[in-house]
């Protein structure tokens, strides 16, 4: 097959929607398709475009799978500047067009389109372009968007709230298949469908890399760098609104006795370190490189995956799966019912408690930090889960077989 990619962030690039996305056009490349990935500039890390890719709107480069396009992202210096992210994304999401019907020369047709949200807009990009060029149109979501970022409280402007809402209807509609994280999502999705468009709506978990990230030493390099010692509880991941992080920083007030590490970045982190200004357990620690990842995760005893409450149904924190890997217990403070809260359960990996509860995340944290022997038989029962369920090449065959489906439907033919 002949597939364009959207997606808002690639290689080198350190998102983790990055990840996600530069390993499953791996997986498709080593499965033989030619690929033409449209994507920005690498920008993450700091939110401005990285040393040596500045100086023009749109890069492009050729690879052995097909061809990467990087567009200037616009990326906003003040992270909390809803607005001007949005401006942004939408200024991202124009450019891309042009881009993305040129991509591997025009004006060949191709198979398939797989664009990623968020942010929401890249969905009716994806969808014009398949259309334009005669493929199939699959729109992967990770996060739905508005529901997140209105039960969030980061959207309260009613006309904005409606408005998403109905690009993200509209954005669906257009959509041959829209691929979702887990049931939750789904049943989130296909509520917004017509009936008869449901089935359209399908479910293809994220992956963990079990051969980059691998069980390793407690005392490690990390570990020393930012002088750890004792239990050490980590929150390794972006650092913003959808996370209770307050009640983390809380926890740490009432157990003196436990080291916190928030590893990460994101716009939430200058109120959170304001926060836990005078607390002499808590560490804030930026983004590591990649290639650190494993050796960050191990030098953990206990992973926390907190999530406000109401969020469990239109958000997956991929960051529970690579503490699986990792083979560190999770505490995951997450809506009972809702996807995480099934996989920790049913797979004994850790513990969970209620979300934006302090003190049951204060009671979880004393019972596992006591508790050593417990800590590895948890961290060893979500290893092999992880090995055995979360693979990029099951991940990548379930993305080939949704990317090759004919349309069914009389919109979709081209």
């Amino acid at each position: 097959m002949r597939i364009v990619v959207i997606c808002p962030h690639f290689a080198p690039d350190t998102a983790p929607t990055g990840t996600v996305m530069t390993r499953i056009v791996a997986e498709l490349a080593d499965r033989g398709h030619e690929l033409h990935v449209v994507t920005s500039l690498p920008w993450y890390r700091e939110h401005a475009v990285e040393d040596g890719w500045t100086g023009r709107l749109v890069r492009r480069q050729t690879t052995d799978w097909g061809s990467i396009s990087r567009i200037h992202p616009f990326p906003a210096a003040d992270k909390a500047n809803l607005l001007r992210r949005a401006i942004a994304f939408i200024a991202f999401s124009i450019i891309a067009v042009p881009v993305a019907l040129t991509a591997g020369g025009r004006p060949r047709r191709v198979d398939a389109v797989l664009a990623m949200s968020p942010p929401l807009t890249l969905g009716g990009v994806g969808a014009l372009v398949a259309r334009l060029r005669s493929g199939r149109a699959v729109f992967n979501i990770q996060d739905v968007f508005p529901d997140a970022a209105v039960r969030t409280g980061a959207i309260t402007n009613r006309r904005v709230i409606a408005a998403a809402e109905r690009l993200e209807r509209l954005t669906y509609r257009l959509s041959d298949t829209v691929t979702v994280l887990s049931e939750d999502l789904r049943d989130n999705v296909s509520a917004k469908m017509p009936a008869e468009r449901r089935d359209d709506v399908a479910v293809i978990a994220n992956f963990v890399d079990t051969d980059l990230i691998t069980p390793g030493p407690r005392d490690n390099a990390y570990r020393r760098e930012h002088d750890l010692s004792g239990t050490v509880a980590m929150y390794a991941g972006n650092v913003g609104f959808s996370q209770s992080l307050d009640t983390v920083i809380e926890a740490a007030r009432q157990l003196d006795d436990i080291t916190f590490v928030i590893n990460g970045d994101g716009a939430a982190r200058e109120r959170l370190e304001h926060q836990a200004d005078g607390l002499p357990n808590v560490r804030f620690v930026g983004y590591q490189a990649p290639d650190r990842l494993a050796e960050v995760l191990a030098a953990a005893d206990i992973h926390l995956v907190p999530l406000r409450a109401g969020l469990g149904s239109v958000s997956v924190p991929s960051k529970t799966y690579t503490a699986l890997a990792a083979a560190r217990p999770v505490i995951a403070a997450v809506d009972p019912g809702t996807a995480i809260d099934r996989l920790v359960t049913d797979t004994a990996c850790g513990i969970c408690v209620a979300p934006d509860d302090t003190e049951a995340l204060v009671g979880a944290l004393r019972e596992l930090a006591g508790d050593p022997e417990r800590q590895r038989r948890l961290g060893e029962s979500g290893r092999a889960w992880a090995v055995d369920h979360a693979s990029p090449a099951a991940v990548g065959e379930a993305y080939e077989r949704v990317l090759s489906r004919r349309p069914v439907n009389p919109r979709s033919s081209r």
